[in-house]
């Protein structure tokens, strides 16, 4: 994923997302931390998004996490926000607060500070998850290509998990 997508781009992937959620009778959630309500913004993008589209949870910070999601604060101590953990947490928080079917989690470094030698600049949990239905994990390090990149690829990223649930 080096190629970063266009606003079209994105808009064309969430009308996807979108008529495959419709088709399948799904209802959508977001839990975004490092791409701040982008996913949510691109899927609100296209026309007639309010009867696939339930809501979208922005959980920038760690008590947001915990208050709006439900994630432990011992397992964000434990791991750190950016983690397979927290991520999974934050999908699973999603379903639990809304009548969405499907759901979709985002946590990551987005620069240009805040990395480590551990968790570097660029790196992204994404979680996606179905109602009894295992969730699904990515990790992906798009390295440090600037804040913008790498929420426009995080955004696509998000896209394309909740596509393949949808």
């Amino acid at each position: 994923m080096s190629d970063v997508p266009s606003d079209e781009t994105l808009t064309a992937l969430a009308a996807e997302v979108l008529e495959a959620a419709r088709a399948g009778g799904d209802l959508i959630a977001t839990a975004e931390s490092c791409t701040g309500g982008m996913v949510s913004a691109s899927l609100t993008s296209v026309p007639g998004s309010s009867d696939v589209f339930d809501r979208g949870f922005v959980t920038y910070t760690n008590a947001a996490k915990s208050e709006m999601l439900d994630v432990p604060f011992w397992l964000i101590e434990k791991h750190g926000a950016v983690s397979e953990e927290v991520a999974r947490a934050m999908a699973g928080g999603a379903l639990a607060h809304s009548n969405a079917t499907i759901a979709v989690a985002i946590t990551g470094i987005a620069g240009p500070g805040g990395g480590t030698e551990d968790k570097p600049v660029g790196l992204v949990h994404f979680a996606a998850e179905r109602r009894d239905v295992p969730t699904q994990h990515q990790r992906v390090e798009f390295g440090d290509l600037g804040r913008d990149e790498i929420r426009r690829l995080s955004v696509e990223c998000a896209l394309l998990m909740l596509r393949a649930l949808a």
